[in-house]
């Protein structure tokens, strides 16, 4: 990159990368090129070994220090209230962002960006996973934003001002089956279930919308500190890996009371396993030792991202009641469809067993295939839901492009993929249209630091 062009190279990234609107959508970039005069439309990829020596974090293998006072005075944020200076702990038997924050407190902005690396070999790959390691070490504890001398490029873009606040930043790694392949010798070691998402009956996929080598989760208490994170990430990495695709997602609080909203109205997460809870989170989330899955799995688990588009001026035509009992449940309480108490609990249990013919819930409707709640499909009913609501910019016609950018976390992949061929024929099929997404395995946490992402896997 010329000297001086740091700057530069940000404002043109926000251009390409999110558009005008930064509405969150991209495809591959081609890699190495300026164009005439304009933008720059990919990164050198020699400059990444640079951007590593520059950055004098992984070669030295010093971590950034917390900032000083890390536990300070907690103001608005995200439902929960941890403000701009909570810090989420970064080290840690298990990645941040699964289970912490809770996923029904989770951060108000929540990114999920993919990534095809670009690294040659073996060595550069660990190159990579060690500078993601020393970013999101530093960004989540937040502290002083780096500086350098007058009349040079600044490493860090003053987006967040002299200091970077913690504001409650969360950053997820998972590996995609593609990273598996042949180029970096990893395909013995690839987690057990892990493939390449493929399309259901009634998804219409877009390819530069959907899989990656490495897919990356950024939750935070406000929007920019998200993406402040993201582009500290791609300055990084540059050379090492290219974004792919990414959809931006919000958190609203709850309204009035328990679960947040989708864009259909309807309350969102009701059912999940309990995050503090470690034989559940060990039984239905986190993947164990000593099992057919490969060794350096263990503390990890398997993640599911799907862009799904709200056909929301159809929803709206209909009636409430034939609304109630797609979902299987009441739209304003949230509660299974036999609480007619506007002011019932939406923790109610649905309990099908007093309805076999689907009279009251129809056999058919969303939350009685996603848990049917028969012996048959007990061990693949559930799943711990992290997901968001997305807005992009209105479609060619001028259709409002909102949905669900939907994300769980299982042990098991095929818990989840059993769970979504059951829905195949749900009542919600003519109102969704799932776009995107992808497979990964969220890597297990790094346990201090001298550890760094996917080590055990590189080994």
């Amino acid at each position: 990159m010329p000297a001086g062009a740091f700057t530069y190279h940000q404002d043109c990234f926000r251009e390409r990368f999110w558009g005008s609107d930064m509405a969150g959508q991209t495809s591959p970039v081609p890699e190495d090129s300026w164009g005439g005069g304009g933008c720059p439309v990919g990164f050198g990829r020699r400059s990444f070994l640079q951007g590593i020596a520059g950055a004098g974090l992984v070669a030295t293998g010093r971590q950034p220090s917390p900032p000083p006072g890390g536990d300070q005075k907690r103001g608005p944020g995200y439902p929960g209230e941890p403000g701009n200076d909570a810090a989420v702990p970064f080290y840690g038997e298990h990645q941040a962002g699964i289970t912490t924050p809770s996923p029904d407190a989770r951060q108000a902005a929540g990114n999920f960006v993919a990534f095809d690396v670009t690294a040659d070999n073996r060595k550069e790959l660990t190159d990579l996973f060690r500078t993601l390691t020393a970013r999101a070490a530093f960004l989540t504890a937040g502290g002083t934003a780096p500086t350098a001398p007058p009349g040079s490029p600044q490493p860090d873009d003053g987006v967040m001002g002299p200091r970077i606040p913690a504001d409650a930043l969360t950053i997820t790694v998972g590996v995609g089956a593609d990273l598996f392949n042949d180029r970096y010798g990893l395909a013995a070691r690839k987690p057990v279930q892990l493939v390449t998402m493929t399309p259901f009956h009634h998804d219409d996929l877009n390819p530069a919308l959907s899989n990656g080598d490495l897919l990356i989760q950024l939750c935070a208490g406000s929007r920019d500190t998200a993406i402040h994170a993201l582009l500290e990430i791609i300055f990084h990495t540059k050379g090492a890996m290219r974004p792919r695709w990414s959809i931006n997602g919000m958190h609203s609080p709850p309204r009035p009371v328990g679960a947040s909203r989708d864009f259909f109205g309807f309350k969102d997460g009701i059912a999940n396993p309990d995050p503090t809870s470690t034989d559940q989170m060990n039984q239905w989330v986190w993947v164990q030792p000593d099992t057919d899955e490969p060794a350096w799995t263990a503390g990890g688990t398997y993640q599911v991202v799907r862009i799904v588009h709200f056909d929301v001026e159809k929803w709206q035509g209909v009636p409430l009641a034939q609304q109630e009992r797609i979902f299987g449940r009441r739209k304003v309480s949230g509660a299974p469809m036999y609480a007619l108490d506007p002011g019932a609990p939406d923790t109610l249990d649905p309990v099908y067993t007093n309805d076999p013919k689907g009279l009251i819930t129809p056999l058919n409707a969303h939350i009685r295939l996603a848990n049917p709640q028969t012996p048959q499909t007990t061990a693949t009913s559930t799943i711990l839901r992290r997901s968001y609501e997305y807005q992009h910019s209105p479609e060619t016609g001028g259709a409002p492009d909102v949905g669900h950018a939907f994300c769980c976390f299982q042990r098991h992949l095929d818990t989840y993929i059993a769970m979504q061929t059951r829905l195949e024929d749900e009542l919600l099929v003519p109102y969704i249209t799932p776009k995107g997404g992808g497979y990964f395995f969220a890597l297990p946490g790094v346990s201090d630091r001298q550890d760094y992402y996917a080590r055990r896997l590189l080994a």
